[in-house]
C-alpha cells in the first residue's frame, strides 16, 4: 500500500486571522462625478459586497457639484458597472442589495452647508455606527485636498484627536504633491486636520496581488532569500512599460512627466520591497520602516551627476502592430517644442551591506512594444572554467523574473542540454503561472485597498517619509532637466524600446536590457 509523506502533501497557512476586523461604517466619495469613481470605486465596492468582505451594514454616499437624485445616481453607477465590471453579466439581485446603501450629496467642495447637508444625510441613516464610522475618500484635485479636510473637520465630521467613540480616515489619491516641498506643505495642511495614522495615501500599484507577493516570495521562501544580496546578483531591472501613448491625458502629463508619473510612485515602491530588509513583524508599521529605511540608502545624485546616471526620453511618430501613432508633440494639449519625458531610465545604486555596489536599473515608458511589468533579478556568471570556459558569452547567467503584468508569474532561467547526442547548452525555465495554479480570479487593485482602508490595515498605503523620501531622490533629476532642453538623442520612435541612450546606460557596466515577451 502506498503511503503519503506527511511533508509532500500541500501545506496552507492562513494568515486572515491577523487581519483587521471591519466595522460598520459610511464611506463618502468627494468627487463622485469623476472616472474614477464610475470606473473603480464603485465597481470595487460592489465587489466586496458580492464576496461578503464589506460589513453590515454599510452606506457610500457620492459627494459632487452635479445635481442628481439618489435614483440617478444609482442608474449611472449602475450604467458603468455594467461596463467596468470584472465580473460579467452584473448580478442584479446582488446590485439592488448594494445600491440600496449609495446615495449622493450634491454641493460644492467650499460651501460649508453642503456639509451640513451631508452631516444630515448621516444622522438620517439611524444606526449610529454609520455616523460615527467615517472614511472619507478624496477622489478630487491634490490642490482641493486640504480644503475639503478643513470643512469637514469645521463641521465636526473630522476629529484629529480620538473621541473614543468611532474611527475616521482620509483616502488620498496620488500625486503626493509634485515635489520635496509641495509634499511637506501638502501634509503639513492634512496634518492639521488629521493624525498621520488617519491618513491613508493610496498607490493602487500596491494593491496588485503579484506586487504583494514579492513580500510573501522573499521571506517565506529561505532558499531565495539567502540568495538575495550583492554575493549572488549581479544587478536587477524592473521595468514597467506602456503600449499605449499619452493620448488625451496631454495636459497632465505636460505637468507630470514619466518621473512624476510612474518612477517617483510606482517603481520606487517595487524598488522598496524587492530590496528592503525583513520587518521584525507583519505589522503596518514594521513593514512601511523598512521601506522607508531603503529608500533613504538609495544613493542621491547631484544635478550634475544625472546625466551620467538617469535617461529620459520623448517618443516621436511610428507604428505599432501596423497602427501609426503619431509623436508625443502632436498630441492634444501638448507644446509643440515640449521637452516632457515620456520614457525614463535610471541606474540606483543602494548604498547598505546588502546591495552595496549592485546596479538597480529602473525603466518606464509610453509607446513600448508591449505592455508589461517585471522584476529580473540577474545572477552572476559562472566562473571562467569548464562550461563558462568553452561558450564564453554564449552561456547566459541564471536570472528569476517575476512578472507583475500581464500573465503574472514567477519564473527562473537555467542552463541546460538539449537532448541529442550533440553537446549543446540552452536556458531552459522553470515557470510559475497564477492563472494555472490558483484560478483567474485577481481582484482588483481598488478592492483589497478599499477594504484595508475601511479595516485601518496602512501596509499597503504610504506613510509620509516615504512619500518624502522618494520626492528626495527624483527633484535633483528633475532640476537637471529643467536646464536642459531634449537633444537629438533622446527621441525614440513610437513602437521602439526607447533611445539609444538607455542602452547605453547598462552597457557602462557589460550590461543589457532584458526584453520582456507578452507571453514569457
Amino acid at each position: 500500500m502506498e503511503t503519503t509523506d506527511p511533508l509532500d502533501q500541500i501545506l496552507t497557512c492562513r494568515l486572515d486571522s491577523r487581519r483587521k476586523a471591519v466595522e460598520p461604517c459610511t464611506v463618502i466619495i468627494f468627487g463622485a462625478s469623476g472616472d474614477l469613481t464610475s470606473r473603480k470605486l464603485i465597481p470595487a465596492l460592489y465587489h466586496l459586497h458580492i464576496e461578503g468582505q464589506l460589513p453590515r451594514p454599510v452606506r457610500v454616499i457620492g459627494f459632487a457639484r452635479r445635481e442628481k437624485s439618489d435614483a440617478s445616481f444609482r442608474e449611472e453607477m449602475h450604467t458603468a458597472l455594467k461596463q467596468f465590471s470584472r465580473t460579467k453579466p452584473v448580478d442584479e439581485a446582488k446590485w439592488a442589495e448594494f445600491a440600496a446603501g449609495l446615495h449622493y450629496c450634491q454641493g460644492e467642495f467650499n460651501d460649508p452647508t453642503a456639509y451640513k447637508k451631508l452631516e444630515g444625510m448621516l444622522d438620517s441613516f439611524g444606526d449610529e455606527r454609520l455616523r460615527r464610522n467615517l472614511l472619507f475618500y478624496l477622489s478630487t484635485s491634490p490642490t482641493q485636498f486640504a480644503e475639503v479636510t478643513s470643512h469637514l473637520s469645521n463641521a465636526g465630521l473630522l476629529h484629529r484627536e480620538p473621541t473614543g467613540t468611532g474611527w475616521e480616515r482620509l483616502v488620498v489619491e496620488k500625486p503626493f504633491g509634485t515635489d520635496l516641498s509641495s509634499a511637506q506643505s501638502l501634509s503639513a495642511e492634512l496634518t492639521k486636520y488629521a493624525r498621520e495614522r488617519q491618513l491613508f495615501r493610496i498607490d493602487h500599484y500596491l494593491g496588485k496581488e503579484t506586487v504583494q507577493n514579492i513580500l510573501m516570495f522573499r521571506f517565506s521562501n529561505s532558499i531565495f532569500e539567502t540568495l538575495w544580496n550583492r554575493r549572488s546578483i549581479d544587478h536587477v531591472q524592473i521595468t514597467v512599460s506602456e503600449k499605449h501613448a499619452v493620448g488625451l491625458r496631454g495636459g497632465y502629463y505636460e505637468d507630470a512627466g514619466a518621473i512624476r508619473d510612474m518612477v517617483q510612485n510606482h517603481l520606487l515602491q517595487v524598488l522598496a520591497l524587492v530590496a528592503m530588509e525583513p520587518p521584525v513583524n507583519l505589522e503596518a508599521e514594521s513593514i512601511r520602516d523598512e521601506k522607508v529605511k531603503l529608500l533613504k540608502s538609495v544613493r542621491q545624485y547631484h544635478p550634475s551627476q544625472v546625466a551620467a546616471n538617469v535617461v529620459r526620453g520623448q517618443y516621436t511618430a511610428g507604428s505599432i502592430d501596423g497602427q501609426a501613432r503619431p509623436g508625443y508633440r502632436e498630441e492634444p494639449k501638448v507644446k509643440a517644442d515640449s521637452s516632457v519625458e515620456t520614457f525614463v531610465a535610471l541606474r540606483l545604486f543602494i548604498d547598505n551591506w546588502r546591495w552595496a555596489g549592485v546596479p538597480f536599473y529602473l525603466r518606464t515608458g509610453k509607446n513600448l512594444p508591449v505592455s508589461a511589468s517585471e522584476v529580473r533579478i540577474q545572477f552572476h556568471q559562472t566562473p571562467n572554467v569548464l562550461f563558462a570556459a568553452q561558450c564564453g558569452t554564449n552561456l547566459d547567467s541564471n536570472s528569476l523574473t517575476l512578472r507583475l503584468q500581464p500573465n503574472e508569474s514567477i519564473f527562473m532561467h537555467i542552463n541546460g542540454k538539449v537532448p541529442g547526442t550533440s553537446m549543446e547548452i540552452r536556458p531552459v525555465r522553470m515557470h510559475f503561472d497564477y492563472d494555472s495554479e490558483f484560478g483567474a480570479y485577481t481582484p482588483e487593485a481598488y478592492e483589497r485597498l478599499l477594504l484595508e482602508a475601511i479595516a485601518g490595515d496602512a501596509t499597503l498605503f504610504i506613510r509620509r517619509d516615504e512619500v518624502e523620501a522618494a520626492w528626495s531622490l527624483i527633484d535633483p533629476i528633475r532640476e537637471a532637466w529643467t536646464k536642459e532642453p531634449m537633444v537629438e538623442k533622446e527621441f525614440y520612435a513610437a513602437g521602439s524600446w526607447g533611445p539609444e541612450a538607455a542602452d547605453e546606460l547598462l552597457a557602462k557596466m557589460n550590461h543589457r536590457w532584458r526584453k520582456p515577451h507578452p507571453t514569457a
